[in-house]
């Protein structure tokens, strides 16, 4: 960092003379040290991946529940810090209501990431507050098909065939630019994912360190038993 560009380090609602806000850059680095997740769409619907983090073998597995239900046609993962993360996907739950409420229908998954990013485009903008130091990956149906959207910690959010992120990202990433179809079946969709994820880690990849769930056109949100997770493991070595 150059010295002009220190004053700035610790201010988040003042750019740089470089145009940049180090302290949701740095929201951005959080992102990175996670345990890798992704997402990807096929035919008929969204699967999400994620390894979890074991920093202990007295940890009970169980807990590290990181695929969640937003409602029945819309889930969520994410990567960062597991506190932010669970503040972003009860607000989310909530408009999810709200919507239902006002409107008595289902919110588009579109809409959804939309009011979540604004939410998160507010603690960006504050003295008093910090960015969310995590990225969701939000999957669901809609009106439109499978929808896959990635936030960010600045409040921006893209949509995705393919998403990735977290610890080297970049190797899973290019792995899915280069086997990804947008026609695949479900169980090619579910290997896919799995031999993409083992670029990110040298660990054995096994149902205590790998969560799967997905939503498909009237499959409502469904997470893979231990017993499913290894039928795939196997499949791919064979």
């Amino acid at each position: 960092m150059e010295a002009d560009e220190v004053a700035y380090d610790g201010d988040i609602t003042i750019f740089s003379p470089q145009g940049r806000l180090y302290q949701v850059e740095y929201a951005r680095e959080t992102v990175k040290k996670g345990a890798t997740t992704l997402g990807l769409k096929f035919k008929e619907g969204v699967i999400l991946i994620t390894l979890k983090n074991i920093s202990s073998q007295l940890i009970e597995l169980n807990a590290l529940d990181k695929i969640n239900q937003i409602n029945s046609y819309t889930i969520c993962t994410f990567c960062g810090l597991s506190a932010d993360a669970r503040q972003l996907i009860d607000f989310a739950r909530d408009e999810v209501q709200i919507y239902n409420i006002w409107y008595d229908e289902q919110i588009s998954i579109k809409t959804l990431v939309e009011n979540i990013c604004e939410y998160m485009n507010v603690y960006s903008r504050f003295e008093i507050v910090r960015p969310f130091g995590v990225v969701l990956l939000i999957a669901g149906i809609d009106e439109k098909g499978p929808r896959l959207f990635a936030t960010d910690p600045s409040g921006s959010f893209l949509e995705y065939k393919a998403i990735c992120e977290g610890k080297k990202n970049e190797n899973v990433t290019k792995y899915l630019e280069k086997y990804y179809k947008s026609e695949m079946n479900f169980d090619t969709a579910i290997n896919l994912g799995i031999n993409a994820i083992k670029k990110s880690t040298n660990k054995k990849i096994n149902s205590d360190n790998i969560e799967i769930a997905f939503v498909g056109k009237n499959k409502p949100f469904q997470k893979l038993s231990i017993k499913e997770i290894n039928k795939h493991i196997k499949k791919d070595k064979t």
